[in-house]
């Protein structure tokens, strides 16, 4: 049986785990950089070299039970990946579990959040991510990672951070209120709490690591220069887990490289890290 991070079974238990982690391995839109499908093991991986106390918290969240789910993969198209993920996180949302998923590419996203704003009526969708993600199609498919956030731009309460690259034809569906591009970021920091006073209680929260700054994230498909840092992500991060109730995360686009392996540990210490505020927060 396969653990996160090496933990004892008695942890990773299906039934009594309070965390499940879903596997998303699938590259086929991406139009640059290849290698998400290695994503998910890549930050397993790391995982395993990982100290599981974390200091902020004082916690040690894997205590709570972190189950892997079996890997979605193995389509053809991303239609046919859309339908699955789809279909099983639909079926996911009616357990009692805190639901996690790793990507992949940013078009796993796509039948998360539909599956999660139909369960949730007035759900805030907050991404994270380099790129505004907002076209209809892009290259004959409304379910390539270039439209990771046009259905839920339509169906949610969308909050993008971190932009720093969009295209004219994006315009349609994107709303100035509520984006903060990476450049205004940069100078200040009041914009953490106008982002939050734009959410509703409940909160799905979707990160592609080209969020961060190809100095600190370089092992992802789309790097963009003027990104965010390390603690500035935390730092914000931790103040949406601490006033909302978020209600389920991904992490996707790290695609792994063998001569940035900090890239990897990255990936999977911010997973852990939303984990431990999640839970830290939940119970205060």
């Amino acid at each position: 049986m396969k653990t996160f991070a090496g933990i004892e079974e008695k942890y990773a238990n299906r039934e009594t785990s309070a965390i499940w982690l879903q596997p998303i391995p699938w590259d086929g839109t991406s139009t640059w950089g290849k290698g998400a499908d290695k994503g998910p093991d890549a930050l397993l991986e790391a995982a395993e070299n990982m100290e599981l106390y974390d200091i902020e918290t004082g916690t040690e969240v894997f205590r709570k039970g972190i189950h892997i789910l079996p890997e979605i993969k193995g389509h053809s198209t991303a239609e046919e990946l859309y339908s699955e993920v789809y279909e099983t996180t639909t079926e996911l949302l009616k357990e009692k579990h805190f639901l996690t998923f790793l990507g992949g590419e940013h078009s796993i996203s796509i039948g998360i959040m539909q599956a999660y704003y139909k369960k949730y009526p007035g759900l805030t969708i907050l991404q994270l991510d380099a790129h505004s993600d907002l076209r209809k199609t892009y290259n004959n498919s409304a379910y390539n990672h270039a439209c990771a956030m046009h259905a839920a731009s339509q169906h949610a309460n969308l909050i993008q951070v971190g932009v720093r690259s969009m295209d004219a034809a994006e315009l349609e569906y994107f709303d100035p209120d509520k984006c903060f591009f990476a450049a205004d970021i940069a100078l200040h920091d009041q914009w953490m709490m106008d982002s939050l006073n734009l959410m509703s209680e409940k909160v799905y929260v979707s990160i592609d690591l080209d969020v961060f700054d190809p100095s600190v994230m370089p092992a992802t498909g789309t790097p963009e220069p003027g990104g965010m840092y390390w603690y500035q992500v935390l730092n914000y991060l931790k103040m949406v887990f601490r006033y909302k109730n978020i209600v389920g995360f991904d992490i996707v686009e790290l695609a792994p490289d063998k001569h940035h392996k900090a890239a990897d540990m990255l990936a999977a210490q911010l997973y852990y890290k939303l984990l431990s505020y999640k839970f830290a927060y939940d119970e205060e």
